[in-house]
């Protein structure tokens, strides 16, 4: 029986003109750790689309207007009990005021 701990999965999407700043505040909280590497994250190019409403702050776009944006997906490994951490880094190193992300647990990793 393992007594390593479970790696959950954070996914986001970052303007690819921050990612590589977001992916090194996720490292700095204890991302992207996975065994013996260090610095691991699947990056894959896409387009982000939405429409600020009410009383948001866009960072890109005008309130009302749908947008497009050139976004990365990112997918990072996070030690289970650094899951807070992370996220918060994730919030703090994001430039939109609401990030897009979700947090997989990683239920491969549990024993029965």
């Amino acid at each position: 029986m393992s007594t390593r701990e479970p790696l959950d999965v954070l996914v986001a999407h970052i303007p690819a003109t921050h990612t590589d700043e977001v992916l090194a505040a996720l490292f700095a909280a204890g991302a992207g750790a996975v065994g013996d590497y260090r610095e691991c994250a699947f990056v894959q190019r896409g387009e982000g689309r939405f429409r600020p409403v009410g009383s948001a702050n866009p960072t890109i776009g005008e309130v009302g207007r749908p947008e497009r944006v050139v976004e990365d997906r990112v997918e990072v490994a996070l030690p289970r009990s650094r899951r807070a951490v992370v996220v918060a880094a994730l919030r703090a190193a994001h430039p939109y005021e609401e990030p897009s992300f979700h947090v997989l647990a990683n239920v491969a990793d549990e024993t029965p």
